[in-house]
């Protein structure tokens, strides 16, 4: 893996300040009606619909490159000037994947405009992008040109109110990243600036509100608003939300893409967050064996068929 970590910038990794799990109410109190999630679903996927129908991006631009060519998404409407021009719509480019969230399924449009040629991303990972996030009306409302780092998945913690997620981004985002891979590498420059591989992912996601806020607002994100990214994927970082020695993709138990539902304890906090897995008293860390080329060996000393570290029946 390559090991850019955060040396790259100052911090530890940055939660989407206007992409992340808090979804505060900023309408100044007023409150906002909760709308039903099926029927909001279908009105976003009609919007969304019309969206990709009415709006092109700068495939041509990519085809044939300048020089100067700075590899970004631009996305433009439909219109007399450019009607010879392909709609999203029907871009080879443009893939659906099917996201349930909440017993509710979603269509994510991802727009595939270079995959990439370095590491893909797993949905618990943490990425360095630059991205720009549009309103469906194309009101621009966060983006940096600067790639940034960002936790695709945050972590469960105990507060005073009870247990909450702190950091990550939101779901529509977290489900793209792992259609891309990132660079393969990067020079630092005498100046100090870095100088990425030009086979970095490149691409955009077009976003229901459930795979969004939904009934929350921030920033200049209206509640019910259907997100648009563009993005360029430079960088990742395998994450261990808490620790333990086993990587927070590998505690998908079940395999279905959600670690929240992993909870072999029962304790409410699921094991990618969990330090001690089984509730046995000893931290997952001894419980498992880390060989000096990082591989793992998930050790079952009573030969039971689950690993000591998810078997409570097996402790020092």
């Amino acid at each position: 893996m390559m090991k850019l970590k955060y040396s790259l910038i100052l911090g530890t990794v940055f939660s989407f300040g206007l992409i992340g799990c808090n979804n505060d109410d900023e309408g100044g109190g007023q409150e906002i009606e909760e709308r039903d999630p099926v029927e909001q679903a279908m009105e976003d996927e009609e919007a969304l619909t019309e969206y990709l129908k009415t709006h092109f991006y700068n495939y041509e631009d990519f085809e044939n490159p300048a020089e100067d060519f700075d590899y970004q998404v631009r996305i433009d409407t439909l219109d007399s000037d450019n009607a010879d021009k392909t709609p999203i719509s029907e871009s080879d480019d443009l893939v659906t994947k099917t996201v349930e969230r909440n017993d509710v399924e979603y269509n994510l449009y991802i727009l595939k405009v270079r995959e990439g040629a370095g590491e893909r991303p797993k949905f618990t990972d943490s990425v360095y992008v630059s991205y720009e996030g549009q309103l469906l009306n194309r009101t621009v409302f966060d983006g940096s040109e600067n790639p940034l780092w960002f936790q695709l998945m945050g972590t469960v913690v105990q507060t005073n109110q009870g247990l909450t997620i702190s950091g990550g981004t939101v779901p529509g985002f977290a489900n793209t990243f792992p259609e891309f891979r990132t660079s393969t590498g990067y020079k630092e420059n005498s100046d100090g600036t870095i100088s990425w591989n030009n086979d970095y992912g490149i691409g955009a996601v077009f976003m229901p509100s459930g795979l969004g806020y939904f009934s929350g607002s921030q920033g200049g994100i209206p509640p019910y608003s259907p997100l648009v990214f563009t993005f360029k994927l430079h960088g990742m970082e395998e994450a261990d939300h808490d620790g333990d020695g086993i990587p927070s993709w590998m505690e998908d138990l079940d395999g279905d893409g959600n670690v929240l539902n992993d909870d072999t304890d029962g304790n409410g906090i699921p094991d990618y967050s969990d330090n001690d897995d089984d509730g046995d008293g000893t931290p997952t860390r001894d419980e498992i064996e880390i060989n000096e080329d990082g591989s793992i060996e998930l050790t079952d000393s009573n030969d039971d068929g689950t690993p000591d570290y998810l078997d409570p029946d097996t402790f020092q």
